[in-house]
């Protein structure tokens, strides 16, 4: 069922930290030209894993978000989050500086990660090997929990609403998003500040995605490694990032004059109930997700425009994502945009679903479709409009983006233009 007028709910600010820029505006700027941000891993010293290569985020100054304490105190995947939730409160011209204490209790935050704060376990595991238990950190326990991101973000804005964290491996960003909707619309929270982050190329999740041999080995060409629907793709290229929305009930983002990107028109939520890694080979788990979402969203598949695929570029999950599609849309499949924009991102794991919904609302708010990169020579089994050769200038009214993540977690989303 669609929400009721009186629980619509908005995107009224975004941030974004991604392998392709710093900025929601470096970001959208890098989807439109097609930039690949995969190179060789630089983190660490990939030589003894089978994968060397990742999408890497450049440049991070924590700085201009956190002063030199915080930094030495929280895990790169704290920091991530923290930027781009300053970032989504500077462009949704909310400063939390000046809130009163009513409104601050009516604002939450669900800020979701896939593995957390892997790189103080990693070096901690390291220290207690070299040095023994007495000598691990203070800070060790709050910097490693997946939790803290979302309390460090009250903590530094004083936001008093609801306020947890999300862990559903690759669905975890669109999980985020879903659970501050549903919670504004039950008349939790008034605004919610939502999304993922990541922080995850160090040895050890490397080292163990690489043992799975689900990531590309493509180390000599890394800029096309990561190739969706591509007939020679051969797994996902590891990223890391974060990605965060403010949203806000229509009421109250009207109140103070809040620019609005898109609604927040429905969510599907299901179980492939099959494997803990590998899609269900039928696909029945994506069409349920992508059909609840339209149901919940009181939309017609051909309402649709726009689909942001969850697409890794496996040889697997491409092809039955693809099908599941033609399930759910029928001829109309063929007539969307359908972007993969993992193809220039990489699988930024937790904070995929937040980047890929970004990408997503700006499809909607600037009537144009970002493309998808490396694809050489279509799988046969991937017949649909991919949006392969450029970006596409289209009207973009309504747009689903999937998240799919180990443990057969299914999450799909829809957005609509704002009709006002």
């Amino acid at each position: 069922m669609a929400s009721s007028s009186a629980h619509r709910v908005v995107v009224t600010g975004l941030g974004a930290l991604t392998p392709i820029g710093n900025t929601v505006a470096e970001y959208w700027d890098g989807l439109q030209s097609g930039t690949s941000g995969a190179g060789p891993i630089t983190k660490f010293d990939a030589s003894d894993v089978r994968s060397k290569i990742a999408c890497e985020v450049d440049d991070f100054d924590p700085e201009p978000y956190l002063d030199p304490k915080q930094v030495r105190r929280q895990d790169l995947f704290s920091q991530y989050a923290l930027a781009v939730t300053q970032q989504a409160f500077e462009d949704a011209g909310l400063d939390t500086d000046t809130l009163d204490d009513e409104t601050r209790d009516r604002i939450g935050v669900v800020m979701g990660t896939g593995v957390g704060g892997s790189n103080i376990f990693v070096d901690e595991v390291l220290n207690l090997e070299e040095n023994g238990a007495r000598r691990i950190s203070p800070f060790f326990v709050p910097m490693m929990i997946s939790n803290m991101a979302a309390g460090l973000i009250a903590m530094q804005h004083t936001l008093r609403g609801p306020n947890h964290c999300v862990v559903s491996a690759c669905a975890t960003g669109n999980d985020a998003i879903t659970d501050g909707l549903l919670l504004m619309q039950r008349g939790h929270a008034d605004a919610m500040l939502v999304g993922g982050t990541e922080a995850s190329v160090n040895e050890l999740c490397v080292g163990g995605f690489s043992s799975m041999r689900a990531m590309s080995t493509r180390n000599d060409a890394p800029e096309k490694a990561s190739r969706p629907f591509d007939k020679d793709r051969d797994g996902f290229v590891i990223a890391e990032g974060a990605g965060a929305l403010l949203l806000e009930t229509l009421e109250r983002a009207r109140e103070r004059g809040a620019p609005i990107y898109a609604e927040v028109a429905g969510v599907g939520k299901s179980n492939d109930a099959h494997h803990y890694a590998a899609p269900d080979p039928d696909g029945r788990g994506a069409a349920l997700a992508m059909e609840s979402a339209l149901d919940d969203a009181d939309l017609a598949p051909t309402d649709i425009d726009h689909v942001n695929m969850h697409a890794t570029s496996t040889p697997v999950g491409d092809a039955i994502e693809s099908d599941a599609v033609k399930t759910v849309f029928g001829d109309h499949a063929y007539e969307l945009n359908i972007s993969a924009t993992k193809s220039m991102t990489g699988h930024m794991l937790g904070a995929a679903g937040a980047a890929e919904a970004i990408a997503t609302i700006l499809a909607i708010h600037e009537d144009r479709v970002p493309p998808t990169i490396n694809v050489e020579e279509l799988d046969d089994d991937c017949d649909l409009n991919y949006t392969i050769d450029g970006p596409v200038n289209r009207d973009v009214d309504a747009a689903l983006t999937n998240a799919f993540g180990f443990g057969g977690h299914n999450t799909t989303l829809a957005f609509t233009s704002f009709d006002g």
